[in-house]
């Protein structure tokens, strides 16, 4: 740990006036030495981890990549020359955990915590895809233990660094709907197959691992669509509609109402058999009053169902979008992200500083290097985020009968605790076969 602690250190002390430059100008980091090259692993090089590791891969020395996939990883390979393979993340660490200072993590959902946590309870500073987590608790753990080891972390909410989305959330905190009273966030997903039966098991290709796949997931056999894209309908891979894309369109009212720690959830769904998430659901987040604002209720949809067209004075809601209600009028921000917003009902636009971000990715490595820690950096925003997003399909579990209200879900987030609902334990805390670990 000794050398751990050094390079980081060393890290700390260089310089960080030019890092927004290179790394958005696709530069390489420099200095004089290879050992001021920060050393990133990329675990997960497909889908995001394509893009995620050729920003890795900009901003530092990728010395080693690993995906279960070896025909990805193959394709990854020729992109990174002198990075070595691994087609399991604990063997990579095992090997070559004294040469990596950094690691990003993109893989399904299921095996976001395991690479994650080995790498920072080994001092590495860790960039992770969204949602944080598949589970509230793997979530609330994964941003104590960054914390306890000061590392540099961030998920991969990339629209966090957006101006428009940091000038809205600014104009909220400011007052620019005076007090708000509802939230309602919508999306047009899911775009992949859920809501249905596990498809017939069959051998896995000979590309696929599927053992070191499936990870810390009970086991089961491989079927077609699982991988590499399906897998965001299963629930003991993914986390649906809800964790796909709120960390997207929930992350402007969140950054600018703090709207954490829920104290009741319920929800009404399609119907689902427990194993595949529904084709839509429809899920209200009660939030209690705090110091910066009133108490406010949050109504999310999904597959197809949006926002009411009262709600917007009769205006058609766009396939994805949020809308904040207050006293003072209305905040519509159309579309995935939270980047674009205009003002209705009598609301006016306000005069509001915000500090714009020299890119996501290089928000993480300006971090590295000793600056100001990552917007969506996991202690203080991205865990309690997921946390709150992820609550909500403990209230979509509970209701799997088509179009029936299940029970309001109430919450006890200091203890992580569902309250007035049994047997939801390992929604919340997942159980790590042996090989994998979650609690040290």
């Amino acid at each position: 740990m000794a050398t751990h602690t050094t390079r980081r250190r060393f890290l700390k002390t260089t310089s960080a006036v030019g890092i927004g430059y290179f790394v958005t100008s696709g530069l390489r980091a420099r200095g004089d030495s290879p050992n001021e090259n920060i050393r990133i692993a990329s675990v997960g090089v497909g889908g995001r981890g394509s893009a995620n590791s050729r920003s890795a891969g900009r901003a530092g020395e990728m010395v080693a990549i690993c995906d279960t996939d070896t025909a990805r990883l193959e394709g990854a390979g020729n992109r990174f020359a002198g990075a070595k393979q691994y087609t399991d993340f604990r063997k990579m660490f095992d090997e070559m955990g004294e040469r990596i200072d950094a690691v990003a993590v993109s893989t399904p959902d299921h095996t976001h915590t395991a690479p994650g946590l080995m790498a920072l309870r080994m001092g590495k500073h860790c960039y992770c895809e969204k949602p944080l987590t598949r589970t509230i608790y793997e979530a609330r753990l994964m941003g104590q233990v960054a914390r306890e080891q000061g590392v540099a972390t961030q998920m991969g909410n990339q629209h966090s660094a957006n101006s428009g989305l940091r000038k809205a959330a600014a104009m909220l905190r400011a007052g620019v709907l005076g007090k708000v009273t509802e939230l309602h966030v919508w999306t047009n997903r899911p775009i992949w197959p859920q809501g249905g039966e596990r498809p017939d098991p069959q051998p896995a290709p000979d590309h696929l691992k599927w053992d070191l796949w499936l990870g810390p997931a009970p086991e089961r056999p491989y079927g077609p669509g699982y991988h590499p894209f399906a897998w965001r309908g299963w629930w003991h891979f993914g986390t649906g509609a809800l964790g796909d894309m709120a960390c997207h369109t929930m992350n402007m009212p969140y950054a600018g109402l703090d709207v954490r720690d829920p104290v009741s959830v319920q929800a009404e769904t399609s119907g689902h058999n427990r194993d595949s998430f529904p084709n839509w659901s429809v899920i209200t987040y009660e939030f209690p009053a705090t110091d910066r604002r009133g108490a406010l209720k949050m109504v999310w949809y999904d597959g197809g169902k949006r926002c009411p067209p009262e709600l917007l004075d009769g205006e058609e809601p766009a396939r994805s979008g949020a809308l904040l209600i207050g006293e003072k009028g209305k905040m519509y921000s159309p579309g995935d992200n939270g980047t674009n917003y205009r003002l209705m009902g009598g609301a006016e636009e306000i005069e509001v500083e915000f500090t714009p971000s020299p890119g996501h990715f290089a928000e993480w490595i300006n971090a590295i290097r000793g600056g100001e820690p990552a917007m969506s950096n996991f202690p203080d925003y991205a865990a309690p985020l997921t946390e709150m997003v992820l609550l909500g399909n403990l209230a979509v579990w509970t209701a799997p009968e088509p179009e029936t209200l299940g029970p309001k879900v109430q919450w006890d987030a200091e203890n992580l605790r569902a309250t007035n609902v049994e047997g939801l334990e390992t929604l919340i805390k997942p159980e790590y076969p042996d090989g994998y670990i979650l609690d040290a």
